[in-house]
């Protein structure tokens, strides 16, 4: 037996002849590489049986991923696979696993798995008396990123610090991806769920982010993904909230085109011309 540093949503852990210890994921039985970090969709299948268990608390500061945490269907490489469906729902998804197209019965057609090359990871720190050093910010995460989750710093593309905003951008499209990388997708995962506290690790309670030998604590942390073909959505697929400010401001601009003619008709002067 071993132990998985990297994961510990999994079980029946053994080394292998190389040395490598290799586990089952929770919930799919697929065999995972503990050397470097699994994929997305096989630990958020792991964790919706965690839930199901009440193992574990439900997640929140789900903003920018509106669907929240679902069971999904997973390749045996660890990928998503295109057309993810709850009961007869079914949807799209990227290489992230985050949902592109409105939701359609089972009838759908996901022709291929859109990949996300592009993870813009926005943070916002605690109140602070004095704003943190912006060089010594980007260090940490670069270094951060690099070794704790093994992503090639060429992929690291910006780390902006606009007090009290840090936003992060991790760069990868599948023409300058290797099979070696770890995927920005996977990465982001990982860091969400670091910053939130609720480690995918082994025997870690998250990431301690200290600046300049000062901690620093985060009030929100919001993802943002973009494909490398645009998402497809409807109008249809707006809240009715929505729907309902739109026609309002259309009733509004309507209203204010009819009280402007009805004011120039009032004020216009007309000469009576002899031809």
């Amino acid at each position: 037996a071993c132990v998985c540093e990297k994961n510990k949503r999994v079980t029946d852990c053994r080394t292998d002849n190389n040395g490598r210890c290799l586990c089952q994921a929770i919930g799919s039985g697929i065999t995972v590489d503990c050397s470097t970090l699994t994929s997305k969709c096989l630990l958020m299948k792991a964790e919706v049986m965690g839930s199901k268990s009440g193992r574990r608390e439900k997640p929140k500061d789900a903003i920018e991923d509106t669907d929240g945490l679902y069971d999904p269907e997973c390749e045996n490489s660890g990928a998503f696979k295109a057309k993810q469906c709850n009961g007869t729902t079914c949807w799209c998804v990227n290489t992230a696993g985050v949902r592109r197209t409105d939701k359609h019965d089972a009838d759908l057609k996901c022709n291929q798995l859109v990949r996300t090359m592009w993870i813009i990871i926005e943070m916002k720190h605690a109140e602070r008396n004095a704003p943190l050093n912006a060089e010594s910010l980007k260090k940490f995460f670069r270094d951060t990123i690099t070794s704790r989750y093994q992503l090639d710093g060429r992929y690291i593309t910006n780390v902006l610090y606009e007090n009290p905003y840090i936003t992060i951008d991790l760069k990868q499209n599948s023409s300058i991806k290797s099979s070696g990388d770890v995927d920005i997708a996977d990465v982001a995962y990982y860091f969400e769920k670091d910053v939130k506290g609720q480690s995918i690790f082994h025997n870690s309670a998250g990431l301690n982010v200290s600046i300049d030998n000062e901690p620093v604590k985060f009030e929100k942390t919001v993802v943002y993904y973009v494909d490398e073909i645009a998402p497809e959505f409807s109008m249809k697929s707006l809240t009715p909230g929505l729907i309902a400010v739109i026609v309002v401001v259309v009733v509004a601009i309507v209203a204010a085109i009819v009280v402007l003619v009805l004011t120039r008709r009032r004020k216009g002067k007309y000469v009576k011309a002899e031809v």
